[in-house]
């Protein structure tokens, strides 16, 4: 039997051993090969190109060609369509590809892989970077009946507003609407998911406002998220977070934050704007860092600033118009 070349045997940047050695190649010849040109061992069974490296996207490739039933789900279906998440901005610090089996069959334990035994209709499942995923309602509900909620409504959020991902703007992807119907199915967790379903804001821009909102409202802060305000020459501005009758108003800053000469002159003209404004007495900016590591300090600046107005609403205490207030002073 001719052997077949090992590159037209390779799916997606990977090769499996049976496929090989169902081609013609011996054992012991296919592994000098594969040790002698440097392919990458991804798991028992499965190989990587030379040249190519091990990323979520190869490794979802390789346990999904191992077994085929195996479909793509939760926050590795969330990577696939651009949704983001908690986890981090890159794949490849993803901790583990994850798949459901609908079979619910699957007991063996793969290496970097967790595998959800839950069932799972075919009418809820697409191609996508040749891939076999749940579509997004699915993928979506899956992560608000898994939890934790921070990290689902943050992919929640991601996936029902406008977002550039990865360097790519996308439109939204689903609607509430969509969710609340794909949430019907009762599967464990559902009652939960609906009520943090409920807690869900299409508005939010980022994953560092997403989490900004849900510490204030954990501490029973319940500013008016994207405020519109209006500058003295009539000119429309949107603010994060607006506490309307105290006048206090709280940016939160990605970490792409300036980037760019001119990005920084437009921020800063923005912010002056935005000081103008009738609506807005003080003004708090924080960082996506303060927001994911120093949250009680965030939240501790807020209480502050809006006990510094008080004077103000109750007719005393002076003026403070277009007051900049710098978090720690």
């Amino acid at each position: 039997m001719q052997r077949k070349d090992l590159g037209a045997l390779v799916d997606g940047g990977v090769l499996l051993t049976s496929r090989a050695l169902e081609a013609g190649w011996p054992r012991a010849s296919l592994f000098r090969r594969l040790d002698s040109e440097g392919w990458t061992r991804v798991q028992g069974g499965a190989w990587v190109e030379p040249g190519r490296s091990v990323d979520l996207l190869v490794r979802l490739r390789a346990a999904q060609l191992l077994s085929p039933r195996l479909v793509v789900s939760h926050r590795s279906a969330a990577y696939l369509w651009g949704i983001e998440t908690l986890t981090a901005d890159s794949p490849d610090a993803l901790d583990a590809a994850e798949f459901t089996d609908p079979t619910l069959s699957l007991r063996r334990r793969l290496p970097s892989v967790r595998v959800h035994r839950i069932p799972l209709s075919e009418t809820e499942v697409v191609q996508r970077w040749g891939l076999r995923v749940t579509e997004v309602p699915r993928t979506l509900t899956d992560l608000l009946r898994a939890g934790p909620r921070d990290d689902a409504l943050v992919a929640v959020e991601s996936a029902l507003s406008r977002r550039t991902v990865g360097n790519a703007r996308r439109a939204p992807l689903t609607t509430p609407a969509a969710l609340a119907v794909a949430l019907e199915a009762p599967l464990l967790g559902a009652t939960r998911a609906r009520n943090w379903l409920a807690l869900v804001d299409p508005r939010s821009g980022s994953p560092a406002e997403t989490i900004a909102r849900l510490r204030m409202l954990d501490a029973r802060l319940h500013p008016e998220p994207q405020a519109e305000v209006h500058t003295p020459d009539g000119r429309r501005r949107y603010l994060d977070f607006l506490f309307r009758a105290e006048g206090l108003a709280v940016e939160i800053e990605g970490y792409a934050y300036h980037g760019t000469r001119e990005s920084h002159r437009r921020d800063v003209a923005r912010f002056n704007q935005v000081l103008q404004c009738p609506e807005v007495r003080n003004l708090l900016r924080f960082t996506a860092e303060d927001v994911f590591h120093r949250p009680a300090w965030m939240i501790r600046e807020v209480r502050a600033a809006l006990t510094a107005t008080a004077p103000e609403l109750t007719g005393g205490g002076g003026g403070h118009r277009g007051r900049l207030w710098l978090p720690g002073g």
